[in-house]
């Protein structure tokens, strides 16, 4: 899974499809006498053996839903058996980072003095270091107190004016990291 720098919620992945053009569904692995059979989704599991469906193309896909449009063929002779993950999925991986860059560019931007003020306060927490963890933590708080009051207000007046889905786009994020967001933001909203 690749994780996002700054598109929240934007976790991207290796999906696959079938030779007809169709996403298979999980593949599940009986491990025994048991109930429980784990399923799996990585884009290795779908090599055929067994009775395990055949991929013969592979896609990015994102937890938000996207698919990318390009697709690259796997050539299962050269997947390692037991290292399937240094087969190369660049091609995805930069498609899915595409996705992201789009996402930050459609989000709401900073105002310029405060990206510049929080771009400081991150320098200053890494001088900090493991030098001085308490000033790390009393800066922490500090900004826990801001988050606090603000955010609470702010995320009355936005859900009041807003869709979630305009929320979710201005902050760059998926409708369902903002709600968790929010949520963080002001708890007595989401009784």
């Amino acid at each position: 899974m690749w994780e996002p720098d700054g598109a929240e919620g934007h976790v991207g992945k290796v999906g696959v499809l079938l030779e007809d053009g169709t996403v298979p569904g999980p593949v599940y692995i009986d491990m025994g006498s048991g109930s429980y059979v784990p399923s799996f989704t990585d884009w290795w599991y779908y090599d055929g053996w067994g009775r395990r469906p055949l991929a013969d193309r592979m896609r990015a896909v994102c937890a938000c839903g996207w698919q990318g449009g390009t697709t690259y063929p796997i050539d299962w002779k050269r997947v390692p058996r037991r290292e399937p993950y240094m087969y190369d999925t660049s091609g995805p991986e930069r498609d899915w980072e595409q996705h992201t860059r789009q996402v930050n560019e459609a989000a709401l931007p900073l105002p310029e003095d405060v990206a510049r003020l929080i771009s400081r306060i991150r320098e200053r927490l890494d001088d900090i270091g493991d030098d001085d963890p308490l000033t790390a933590l009393r800066i922490v708080g500090a900004l826990d107190t801001i988050v606090d009051t603000d955010g609470c207000y702010a995320t009355r007046v936005a859900t009041r004016r807003h869709t979630d889905e305009e929320i979710a786009t201005a902050l760059g994020s998926t409708e369902k990291a903002t709600a968790a967001r929010l949520r963080r933001y002001d708890s007595r909203r989401y009784y």
